[in-house]
């Protein structure tokens, strides 16, 4: 499940997190794309299902399993609450996808740096999914 992202704070090694999407490359396979780089000379290469082993997440369906329209409660997230403060509406009874409209000026910096950063992707960048939401929300 994609909440194990936010189960618990862990420490993160600057200088080799910004050399290794320095170095980064994916290489797109027949059947698959993989991801290469390096961090001190120590060569890392991975693809969506190794990725979703090391991350403890859903690996069977890649980035569809992110983006998709499924909105599962747990005790780390809670879609109606996180889609109200996001869309600035406490009235909402239904989670749903944020149009960047909705959100005020300091969550739009954060929903940019996801689309951009966290998340990168093609396409459209106007709505937030719940993951989307979710990652906003640790921000």
């Amino acid at each position: 499940r994609w909440e194990n992202l936010f189960k618990k704070r862990m420490l993160v090694h600057i200088d080799a997190v910004k050399e290794f999407y320095a170095k980064m490359s994916v290489i797109h396979l027949k059947k698959k794309d993989v991801v290469k780089s390096s961090v001190k000379g120590v060569v890392i290469e991975f693809d969506h299902e190794k990725l979703a082993t090391i991350l403890g997440v859903p690996g069977n369906n890649g980035i569809c399993e992110y983006i998709k329209d499924v909105w599962e409660e747990s005790r780390y997230t809670k879609p109606l609450e996180i889609t109200r403060r996001f869309a600035n509406d406490e009235n909402l009874t239904a989670a749903r996808r944020v149009k960047s409209g909705e959100l005020k000026p300091f969550q739009r910096i954060i929903h940019f740096l996801v689309m951009k950063n966290v998340v990168p992707r093609f396409g459209k960048r106007d709505t937030s999914s719940f993951m989307d939401l979710t990652y906003m929300d640790h921000l």
